[in-house]
Order: structure tokens, then sequence, then C-alpha cells
């Protein structure tokens, strides 16, 4: 299909080139709004028609005669309809949409992949501070960064993941003070408890490990305790490394992995955050008032200036901020994504303008829009029929890793991917339980399940290997049911770049959704298991097809595809 589709698009260029030379270049087909419309559309009539001073209807009559009149129109289309001002719908033949299937089973796990760009791709996502346990909401970016980081490997982009944290400050100080107070006998409530200190029974666990001296090691770093209540550098350090491998074990259970941690203290001790201040001052873009210095951040279309050094010496936090997407840029990342929740929008305008003013000043030529950012609402979590607040264990908010203990890492996955990251989400868990078509990754993982069935009992019968099926003839495969399934597996490429280029990971559970419907309904329509041997075969070259597909989607949300359930 990937062949037929550009085959047609190079007619297409021809046939727009020969009505205004050198508008080629805007061939495209898009999908037709109703299926029964067609199978492609063409809406260059439209396009053209103003700058020709031309009736739209005219010019799509003759692209429609230059489509069919040419070798790729008279090999694979039916008929071309025009429809409104313009509009071109094409009508592929049963043979076009056949190809997807023999491509699907030759190209395997790497359908719809595009080959290597070249360029590399930075995606910072989670980010979590070692303060406490991953919550929800943490989920939610683990599962959007990484089936965002997939998506974009597909497009031949060289991904980066990335988890960048604060291993010091204001936030850091309070856990140390609060798992002292733990590890002197004080707990929450007694009237020597710290007001702002963390409440969570984890902080009693970690008191109990660092005064059993114990050795905790994290993705990167390991630490043992001394047991000195009073040594408050070494309970910092332990309780940081304590909390990392807690994560850890977090993003183990959800199968989510870094290349890289980065740290906030290192672009102190490297120097970065300081190189960063002198280029901005250097820049021009910045003043002194009442004590403290600012960034003219409205010479970038902020909303006002921003404070980069408070007038006690310390600088606000978007100046580490500054300093650390410098740092990426210089690393070659000239594309890099940052998901992080949406209590951040605040934090892009002023970035993004202290990386245009240190950027003229060094000349790096950073674009305006850089970074990209995709920011997420929270989730809120039902059980029973009722909102679930708190956690037992973080004593103040649901885990991830109670999420996943309450249903399964492939219902977490799929459910936290299922909606656009802005919009509010309710994280159902009874319905995540389910084990019926209501619940959308086991209608989804059902689907794979039940083709797995019929293939193995295919071969039992035939005594034929699945690697057969990519050289069957095809030509049964002409029912509309057939046809339908086969159109809507050729979309699955378009869909991936489509996906990528919009930050949709959302766009991959929809289409598996459909596409477990659509296969569904071929199998209530078509028995697959016939006698005759060619149909019989044809059949179960487009099912192993399908089943292929819905595995490369899942893959894609990190959800395992079952052979059966």
């Amino acid at each position: 299909m990937q062949q037929v589709q550009h085959d047609l698009l190079a007619a297409l260029a021809a046939g727009l080139d020969a009505l205004s030379p050198g508008s080629g270049h805007k061939a495209r087909f898009e999908t037709p709004k109703v299926a029964s419309h067609g199978d492609l559309a063409v809406t260059a009539a439209m396009q053209l028609a103003k700058p020709l001073g031309r009736n739209p209807r005219e010019l799509g009559e003759q692209l429609k005669q230059s489509l069919l009149s040419s070798s790729a129109g008279q090999r694979w289309l039916t008929d071309i309809d025009i429809a409104g001002p313009g509009f071109l719908n094409l009508r592929l033949t049963p043979q076009a949409k056949q190809q997807v299937v023999r491509d699907v089973l030759t190209s395997g796990a790497r359908h719809g992949w595009q080959a290597s760009n070249g360029q590399r791709l930075l995606v910072e996502f989670v980010s979590a501070n070692p303060t406490g346990p991953l919550h929800v909401g943490h989920g939610r970016q683990a599962a959007l960064g990484d089936a965002i980081c997939n998506l974009f490997e597909t497009q031949g982009w060289l991904v980066h993941r990335e988890f960048y944290y604060n291993d010091a400050g204001v936030q850091i100080q309070t856990l140390a003070l609060s798992t002292q107070c733990r590890a002197k006998g004080i707990k929450p409530g007694d009237a020597q408890w710290p007001e702002n200190a963390y409440n969570g029974e984890y902080i009693a666990d970690i008191a109990l490990d660092f005064l059993a001296k114990k050795t905790v090691s994290a993705d990167d770093r390991q630490v043992t305790a001394n047991g000195d209540v009073n040594d408050l550098d070494n309970i910092r350090e332990f309780a940081v490394a304590y909390l990392r491998h807690e994560q850890d074990l977090d993003l183990q259970a959800f199968q989510v992995k870094f290349d890289q941690y980065y740290l906030e203290s290192s672009l102190y001790t490297d120097g970065k955050v300081g190189q960063a201040v002198a280029s901005l001052q250097a820049s021009g873009h910045t003043y002194e008032q009442d004590g403290a210095l600012w960034l003219r951040s409205t010479d970038f279309g902020d909303d006002k200036d921003r404070v980069m050094r408070k007038s006690d010496g310390s600088y606000t936090y978007f100046v580490p901020d500054v300093a650390y997407h410098l740092a990426k840029w210089q690393r070659g990342f000239t594309k890099v994504i940052n998901i992080q929740g949406t209590d951040h929008h605040g934090t892009i305008a002023r970035v993004r303008a202290g990386l245009q003013a240190a950027s003229q000043q060094q000349g790096l030529h950073i674009p305006h829009g850089y970074p990209d950012y995709l920011l997420h609402t929270m989730v809120r979590v039902m059980r029973g029929g009722e909102e679930v607040k708190i956690s037992k264990r973080a004593g103040s908010y649901v885990t991830l890793r109670d999420l996943i203990d309450w249903t399964s890492k492939d219902a977490v996955r799929f459910f936290l991917l299922s909606r656009k990251p802005d919009t509010e989400y309710v994280f159902d868990v009874d319905l995540a339980r389910a084990k019926n078509n209501e619940n959308p990754v086991y209608y989804v993982q059902y689907a794979h399940a039940r083709i797995c069935s019929i293939l193995a009992t295919w071969a039992e019968q035939s005594g034929m290997q699945e690697q057969q099926l990519s050289a069957v003839d095809l030509t049964p495969l002409s029912s509309a049911p057939a046809l339908s399934l086969m159109m809507l597996l050729s979309r699955y490429p378009q869909m991936l770049a489509q996906a990528s280029a919009d930050l949709a990971p959302h766009d991959v559970t929809f289409y598996l959704r459909d596409l477990a419907a659509c296969y569904h309904s071929y199998y209530d329509a078509e028995r697959i298991l016939v006698e005759d041997a060619a149909t019989r075969d044809a059949r179960v070259a487009l099912i192993k097809a399908t089943a292929q597909v819905l595995r490369n989607g899942l893959s894609l949300l990190g959800v395992v595809a079952p052979s059966s359930m």
C-alpha cells in the first residue's frame, strides 16, 4: 500500500505541475471524513484555484482525468468522484488495498518506521525530585514520555531519554530534617515535629534503614548510612539515594528506562549557571533594580520582566533551567521536548527568553520555539465509586506503584495515554481491572489474543508456517469487511507520523481501539478457517497482518500484546 500511495502521489504531482509548473511539491492525500466518500481525498484543486484565477471544480476535473489516465491511476484506481467545490475522492482497486497485507507481513515489527534522519532528540520527562515516591502524575509523565520517544524513533530520530532532578535546595533539606526527626524518635503530631516536614510513612522507613547503617544503590549513586542522627549531611545523602532507589523500582515496575540522570547541582559545580548568568548580562538584556538582577524577558515576548538573582544573592529557579537548556543545545540536541505538569506553564516564556538572550550573545542560533513543551494535567483516581486521594505509604497522594498493584502495568500505561495530555483524566481502577469490552486495553489485547488462537489452529490444520503467508494469493480479499480492515491497516504509517508531529500518543490508543473494533467486525462477518485453502490462507494473512499492527502499536505504548487471555 505504501508503494501504491507513492505511485499515485507521483502521478498527482505530475498533474499539479501540468496545471501550474512548480506545484508538484504540494501533492498530498488526505483521509476522507466519511469512509463511504472514498479511500483517499485531494484538495489541491481548491488550493490552486485562487492563484490561477480558475474555477476549482474545473481544475478538479482536469486533475481527475490526469490521474485516471496515468499508469498508476489505471493500475490502482477504479474511479474518482468530484464533490463540492473541487474535492477529489479517489477509490482504490481491491488489489491496491491488498498490498498493505504484503507490506505488513514483510516489514513486521518495523512496519511504519522511517529511515534514520540523523537528527538527535532529547526528551526530558518524569524529572521528580527525590523527596518521595512517584505519584500518578509522574506516571502520566512516564507514559507520555516513553511513548513519545518511541514514536519519534519510528520517524527516524536518534532519541535520548533524560531524567533531571534537584538533589539540593529547600525540598531536599526538608527531606533530611524529616528523616532526622524520625531517626530521633520524633513523629508527626509530636510537638517537636517541623511544620513543613514530610509526613508519609516512607520517611520512617528511611530513618530505620539509616539507623541500621544500610547501603542503598540507585541508577546514579550508592550511599552507606553511618547511623549518626546528628550527621545531617549523611542523612541527606542517604535519604536522596534511598528515594532515588525507590523511584527506580517504580520506573522498573512501569518498564521505563532512561539514558541519563542529570543533576541540577552539577549545573553549579560545573560552572554552567555562572556562565549562563554572565552570558545574559553580556547580552544587554539584564538590569539591576531594588538590589536584584532582572532579565528583560519582555524583549522576547514575555508579559513581564523576570528576577534572575534575588536581593539575598540566590538565583530564582528559572536561571538553572536556562543553564540546563543551554547545555542541552551544546550537547548537540537540536530538538528538545520537555514533558511537565501544567503548573510549569509560567516557566516557558522566561526560559525561552533567557535562551534567546544567551543565543544572541554567543551566536548559538537557537530557534525561537526551543525547547518544545508538552504539559499535562494531573490524574484523579476512582476506586469503588469513590475518589482515592491518599496512599497509606506516601501519606498525601496515590503512588504510581499503588496504581500498578491495583491494576497492571499495561492498564496504567494504556489508560494514562488514552486522553489528550492537557485534558483532565479520571483513572477508574474498577474499569481497568474489568475483563470485558468496556475496558479499552482488554478490548485491544483480546483482539490480538483472538487472532493468535486462530493462527495456531490454522498452522495445525494446514501444516504451513506463518512465514509462508507473505507469499499467498490475496485476491480472495475482496469483501467489504476485508477491504475496510485493509484500508484501516494502510493508515497506520500516516497515523504514526501525525501522532509524532503532534506529540499525541493518544492517537495511537484511538487507532488501536478502532483497529480492534474493525477486526472484531470482520471476524463476525466472515469465517476465517474455511474449507477452500486459497480463501482461508488469504484471510489468515489478513488477520496476521492485523495482529502485527496491533502488536506494533501496543509496543509503542509499552503495553504487552498477549497471545492468550
